[in-house]
């Protein structure tokens, strides 16, 4: 028994946690942040979300910035309507999976019908083929690397846990302003159907953000689509 959870132990950190850490600590083969002088990249993962994502939309259309979003396919066929949207009003729409399963679960196969899956999904509602990709929880496995050669993997260098409705939008907006810095990529969340995450708390993150964008612009910060850079 011993023994066959040393091979499973073995088997997991070389299929996945390793690979993982390389790519969170060290950023290798990823976009995780800018420099200093660059404007500052919002992406959202996990949507869209009929509720939320139109709320979203009409506070950035009204702070006329433009952002990145990670879509799953699945909802994306659901909404193509919100896809669209987002597309028609300048933003990035990039690759979140077909459902949120953690590359770590699936067989290299799998996660690459996952990634193209999406991709065409979103290629028949806007025309147009995207090329990012943001694997979700951030975790990957070792033969992910080889989807670095088709697609842009990009990650970020902020996370504030907006999934989470506890402490409301003073805690995610405390944590927003605190790391704010040029360059930098924050991931925050317009859906709260995925796992681990409360319904609302979607809700809270809209009250902060709008808020964090006019302090931040206000202080002469800028924000861009993570593609500005590629």
């Amino acid at each position: 028994m011993r023994q066959t959870l040393i091979i499973l132990f073995s088997a997991l950190l070389v299929y996945t946690i390793i690979p993982t850490l390389m790519v969170r600590l060290f950023g290798i083969g990823v976009y995780k942040r800018g420099t200093s002088k660059q404007p500052i990249a919002l992406t959202f993962d996990d949507g869209p979300d009929p509720e939320y994502t139109p709320l979203l939309l009409d506070l950035l259309k009204k702070h006329n910035i433009d952002v990145t979003f990670f879509v799953l396919g699945q909802k994306a066929e659901q909404y193509p309507d919100l896809i669209q949207r987002m597309h028609s009003e300048g933003h990035l729409v990039g690759i979140h999976n077909y459902v949120h399963w953690s590359n770590a679960l699936m067989s290299p196969k799998k996660v690459r019908e996952q990634v193209n899956k999406t991709a065409n999904v979103i290629d028949r509602i806007i025309g147009k083929r995207t090329f990012y990709y943001r694997p979700p929880w951030g975790v990957i496995n070792l033969f992910d690397f080889f989807l670095m050669r088709q697609f842009r993997m990009i990650l970020w260098s902020v996370i504030v846990g907006d999934w989470k409705s506890s402490g409301g939008k003073q805690k995610i907006k405390q944590r927003l302003l605190s790391k704010l810095k040029g360059g930098a990529v924050i991931v925050l969340h317009d859906s709260g159907q995925t796992f681990g995450a409360d319904r609302e708390a979607p809700a809270y993150m809209l009250e902060a953000l709008n808020e964090f964008i006019t302090e931040a612009l206000y202080t002469g910060y800028s924000f861009h689509r993570v593609d500005a850079d590629q």
